[in-house]
């Protein structure tokens, strides 16, 4: 794939990632090599006989078992991939670069990197012409990330970069007051990174912060509405449920995925605008630290990767990246 997020186009080759589906709907995903082959105990699938088939169509393995071969979707990717951090759910990426309205060309700010899930769909909004980068405060995060991000398009994308360390420290130095289109913060306590953001952003410009808990979304709001320098903050979270359709049988699916977080939207003001006032009800002031800290992910029971799990993952990553990256240059020799 390239740095924009184009999906390549006709026969499978090799170095492409292929998703194969057997008729119980089981998945496995492989990276076409030379002399590849899949085993399972259904038989043997030689990476060869899925080079040359258009995408969409059934290959068989050596013991005539069936399976349908797609190159895996972006949401594919990002559901199966390996994890550091939480992943932002294609659900709320997919609202993120339309609430925020992230358009190729633009300059985007993300804050934290986690596993690189909302960084794909980020890349693949802001093109070839456009720039991300993504602060991140912990290193092992970051090389999840990276390793994602690269075995999914095939290449380390030149207009991506991860910087690490906090971003209150670090965006002034990296971007200038006004050169910055849209900041995407997903964090803890986002409304410690809204002077700094708000200083980045251009008028106009765009913030959008992803919290878990109605305690933090309202912190953040009430922390948005005090600075003056934004429009008037806008919430939402999104629910996806999928319905079972076969013939009559038409029903909601017995499962969906609810609740994964909340988005809030502003947009920065010109300088020295003052907005009319907006009559609204009374409210109890902005939380405590003490309240936030009831709502953190530990507090209510989030479970913490721990470092033996990670330093997994990241083996898991780099391994992916390193097989997609190795397929490609074996197929392009003339690259060499």
């Amino acid at each position: 794939m390239t740095a924009s997020g184009e999906a390549p186009r006709g026969p499978f080759r090799i170095g492409d990632r292929v998703q194969l589906t057997d008729p119980k709907g089981r998945l496995q995903t492989v990276t076409l090599r030379d002399g590849g082959e899949l085993h399972t105990h259904h038989g043997v699938l030689r990476h060869e006989s899925i080079v040359g088939h258009d995408d969409g169509s059934v290959v068989v393995n050596s013991a005539g078992h069936e399976y349908l071969a797609l190159r895996p979707l972006l949401r594919d990717f990002v559901l199966s991939m390996p994890r550091g951090a939480a992943i932002v759910y294609p659900k709320d990426a997919a609202q993120i670069v339309a609430q925020a309205d992230v358009f190729p060309g633009s300059v985007v700010v993300e804050a934290g990197v986690g596993s690189g899930a909302l960084s794909l769909s980020l890349l693949r909004a802001v093109g070839d012409r456009g720039t991300l980068v993504s602060f991140e405060r912990r290193p092992e995060f970051a090389e999840v990330a990276a390793a994602n991000v690269s075995t999914f398009l095939g290449v380390e994308p030149e207009n991506w970069e991860i910087v690490l360390g906090d971003l209150v420290d670090a965006l002034p130095s990296r971007f200038a007051a006004g050169a910055v289109d849209r900041v995407v913060l997903d964090m803890l306590a986002p409304w410690e990174c809204i002077d700094v953001v708000a200083e980045a952003l251009l008028p106009g410009g765009v913030v959008i912060c992803y919290v878990a808990t109605a305690t933090q979304l309202s912190r953040v709001a009430e922390y948005v509405r005090g600075t003056g320098l934004f429009t008037e903050p806008e919430a939402s979270e999104t629910m996806l449920r999928g319905w079972h359709v076969d013939g009559l049988s038409v029903r909601p699916d017995h499962r969906m995925v609810a609740h994964t977080g909340f988005l809030l939207t502003a947009r920065r003001l010109a300088p020295g605008t003052v907005t009319p006032e907006r009559k609204r009800r009374g409210s109890k002031a902005t939380g405590t630290d003490e309240d936030v800290e009831l709502w953190t992910p530990g507090a209510v029971g989030d479970r913490e990767i721990t470092a033996k799990n990670l330093r997994k993952r990241l083996r898991d990553a780099q391994r992916a990246s390193d097989a997609v990256r190795s397929a490609g240059a074996e197929a392009r020799p003339e690259a060499n």
